[in-house]
């Protein structure tokens, strides 16, 4: 139980992502998904599981490098992302929405 534990607390949800999770009405928790970083939750129910683990996103280049590298950060993710993250409802458009 206690590597389960560990394992689920390898990505600390920032308060960015609160704040954006708040904003389109979802909650969010650490992805029971070993390769995400998060789940979105709608009335109780999960509908994505989405960042890969590995990667960071807005908010951890900023605490890391600061907000000006953010984003510069940002703006690449969303040019590199244009085709998955405009179709409202799928993973790249939560990631985008709650991570970016």
């Amino acid at each position: 139980m206690i590597i389960l534990l560990s394992y689920y607390m390898s990505y600390k949800i920032t308060p960015y992502t609160y704040k954006q999770a708040r904003k389109y009405g979802v909650t969010v928790v650490p992805s029971r998904n070993k390769t995400k970083k998060i789940d979105v939750i709608k009335r109780g129910k999960v509908i994505a599981s989405v960042g890969a683990l590995g990667m960071n996103d807005f908010p951890t280049w900023v605490i890391k490098c600061g907000k000006k590298y953010g984003k510069t950060r940002r703006r690449l993710y969303k040019i590199r992302h244009n085709k998955d993250r405009n179709i409202r409802g799928t993973r790249g458009w939560w990631a985008n929405k709650l991570l970016w």
